[in-house]
């Protein structure tokens, strides 16, 4: 039959959350929300791109172009 419940141990321990799982109770239990786990990540996550670059060379957009002023001069 049917269990309607928002976690359901049988023969194993619960620490009361699972923090990987969303969690709001079902029906009328709860506040309704399922902030928790990955639907939460991607709820309140934004996707940015880092490029971290380790070789220690200055690249072309980096180059300080005060010093080819002096030298045009």
């Amino acid at each position: 039959r049917d269990i309607y419940t928002g976690i359901v141990y049988v023969n194993a321990p619960t620490i009361g959350a699972e923090t990987h799982l969303p969690f709001g109770g079902t029906k009328q239990t709860g506040n309704g929300h399922r902030e928790a786990g990955v639907a939460a990540i991607d709820f309140y996550s934004e996707w940015k791109t880092l490029y971290v670059d380790f070789s220690d060379r200055l690249q072309r957009a980096q180059i300080d172009t005060s010093s080819f002023a002096r030298l045009q001069d």
